[in-house]
This record gives C-alpha cells, structure tokens and sequence, in this order.
C-alpha cells in the first residue's frame, strides 16, 4: 500500500470518526430531553440534538473540502 493510499484511508477513518461522533451527541441529546423533569432540559437536550446534526452535516464536508487533492496534482489520463 503506498503512503497516499495510507493517508486517504486515515482521513477517510477521521471522517467516519466524526459522523459517528455526531451521532452520539444526537443520541445523547435525545436521551436528555426524553428524560427531562422539565422545560429548561428539554431545551438543553433539543439544543444539543440540533447542534450535532449541524456538527454531521458541516464538519465532515469541511474536512473533504480541506483534504481534496489540488487539480495540479491529478495525473491526466
């Protein structure tokens, strides 16, 4: 395996890293506000679930955006 093909599979691993990361915080969030003896944690909880959502849908499509080879780098075929 050559070093490219090592670093696309690390980077690939951190993105799948950080989708399932967001997924706990969504989990967690909807734990909390499920659970809340009132309205101030449900909000918390509906605050936490609403912000992880965002962390999935953003942050993996920052780091492919920052990780993408440069079009000068591309071998033509």
């Amino acid at each position: 395996m050559t070093e490219a093909e090592q670093l696309a599979r690390k980077r690939y691993y951190i993105i799948v890293a950080v989708n399932m990361l967001g997924t706990a915080g969504a989990v967690l969030g909807l734990l909390v506000a499920g659970r809340a003896p009132n309205y101030g944690v449900t909000v918390f909880g509906g605050a936490i679930l609403l912000a992880s959502l965002y962390f999935m849908a953003v942050v993996p499509r920052f780091l492919a955006r920052r990780w993408k080879t440069p079009v000068e780098a591309t071998p033509e075929a």
